[in-house]
């Protein structure tokens, strides 16, 4: 009678511990989880903090880069048509001056036909830097050439274009971007990196259009944060987000520049 009441009170021992154990388990993975989500949230919320902030940079530097155009053409109107056709004016009245002779008449009179021509082509400049007309009419491809044979021209750097990608006659609006982006990188590589040779090739990759760029220039230090934050690159990683697209920038100081983006 005594070995079986010992022997219940041992089962009942083993059941009571047997199910606080569970209990202390269950209420560990419940504080676990707890915790682990909580993180997990608090991760998240993180990244869509980083996200926005993100966001509102590349925002701001559209905005930037937006009004820093708009000064430029502003600055483009005043100091070049309207400085020349303030001249013009001057000397359309000029003409109603009496008793001019022959020759003085001839000079005033091309003096306008000269000013004139050269506030059109200063018009046609700045409408061409606002949209060429070969890009909207004849594509991508054209527009890169163009651009390529302009920088060329320059007789400073010498521009090496290969292209075996196709881009789609529907993303006008996507090109534009291309083209800016390859603008600021050409500029950049002018201006800063005092570049003689610039390479660029596009090919598909996985259903996508990559960029290989790359200029022999100075160079420059990519985890200088001045480099990393100036106006050019903004505009540079706001046109690359606006094409959901990716980019990849390597450089040292005297070893030039290669970028590789894709959209």
């Amino acid at each position: 009678m005594k070995i079986n009441q010992l022997y219940e009170k041992e089962i009942v021992a083993i059941i009571l511990y047997t199910s606080l154990f569970f209990i202390i388990l269950a209420v560990g993975l419940v504080v676990f989880f707890y915790f682990s989500r909580k993180k997990i949230i608090k991760k998240e919320l993180e990244k869509k903090d980083l996200e926005i902030h993100f966001q509102q940079q590349q925002l701001h530097a559209i905005i930037t880069t937006q009004e820093e155009e708009r000064k430029r053409i502003a600055q483009d109107l005043h100091d070049d048509i309207s400085s020349k056709l303030n001249v013009v004016s001057l000397n359309s009245h000029l003409l109603k001056t009496p008793n001019l002779t022959v020759q003085e008449t001839n000079e005033i009179t091309s003096n306008i036909v000269n000013l004139t021509a050269k506030a059109l082509e200063s018009t046609r400049r700045i409408a061409h830097d606002l949209l060429p007309a070969v890009l909207d009419k004849f594509g991508l491809h054209a527009g890169i050439e163009e651009l390529c044979s302009e920088f060329t021209s320059s007789k400073q750097v010498q521009v090496d274009y290969h292209n075996k990608a196709v881009f789609a006659v529907n993303d006008k609006d996507k090109h534009l971007h291309v083209f800016r982006v390859l603008q600021e990188l050409m500029n950049n590589s002018l201006r800063h990196g005092k570049a003689s040779s610039i390479s660029l090739l596009f090919e598909e990759e996985q259903g996508h259009v990559v960029c290989h760029y790359k200029d022999n220039g100075k160079g420059f230090d990519t985890t200088d944060a001045k480099n990393q934050h100036g106006l050019g690159m903004k505009n540079i990683l706001s046109r690359i987000s606006v094409l959901k697209g990716t980019i990849e920038i390597e450089s040292a100081v005297g070893h030039g520049v290669q970028v590789v983006f894709k959209f």
